[in-house]
């Protein structure tokens, strides 16, 4: 006796994947593919802000299924701040900071922060948070978690000073006035200064909010 003809078998249905749950070919591609969205992402806030960006058209430029994006990184906000952070890199820049001790750690500060804004590749994502900031609670909160919780409160209480979080507060203040008025508003003479005699003025007032009693 034989069995049924295979050609009059029914396919199985495909088993149906949970919300934010990738195939598991997909997850399988790791953190190639976690770079890879992270750079699309990048590219599209700078290009539309956060509000006309999605998820969907994040996945479509990085080739991927939108579960995966979520798998990864989970909510939009998330995936915000995963794009900004390519361009801040604060686990790599704080030791660079801190490394010579608090002399000339406002120079530094400075130097690094003028840095990623006048680096065309790292300036149109940071254009669109300071943008989308002014008007958007999400935006504004991936901000301050980045700027001030992870630089600047970090740099502040490792140089054991007194009232870390206001001067690192201070020092926030300074520096995205600076990139509003020279970057976003455009204000001259401010705008087309030289980067390093911005560097030379305001070194000196960073170093006393971070280090002075």
């Amino acid at each position: 006796m034989t069995g049924p003809d295979p050609a009059q078998q029914k396919p199985q249905p495909k088993p149906r994947r949970g919300p934010g749950r990738p195939r598991q070919d997909e997850a399988d591609d790791g953190p190639g593919t976690q770079e890879r969205i992270r750079l699309a992402a990048r590219e599209v806030f700078a290009e539309r802000g956060y509000d006309k960006t999605s998820v969907r058209g994040i996945a479509k430029v990085a080739g991927v299924d939108p579960a995966l994006v979520h798998h990864y990184f989970g909510s939009k906000d998330e995936l915000f701040a995963a794009a900004i952070e390519v361009s801040m890199e604060p686990a790599l820049v704080i030791p660079a900071i801190l490394g010579e001790g608090p002399e000339g750690i406002g120079e530094r500060l400075a130097r690094y922060f003028l840095g990623i804004w006048e680096n065309p590749v790292t300036r149109a994502p940071l254009l669109a948070v300071i943008r989308s900031a002014l008007t958007h609670e999400a935006a504004a909160a991936v901000l301050r978690r980045l700027v001030l919780r992870r630089l600047l409160e970090r740099v502040a209480a490792d140089l054991d000073v007194p009232d870390p979080t206001f001067r690192a507060e201070l020092a926030a203040s300074h520096m995205i006035g600076i990139a509003l008025l020279r970057y976003v508003v455009q204000v001259e003479p401010l705008a087309s200064a030289d980067p390093e005699a911005i560097v030379t003025l305001v070194a000196p007032t960073l170093q006393r909010y971070l280090t002075e009693d």
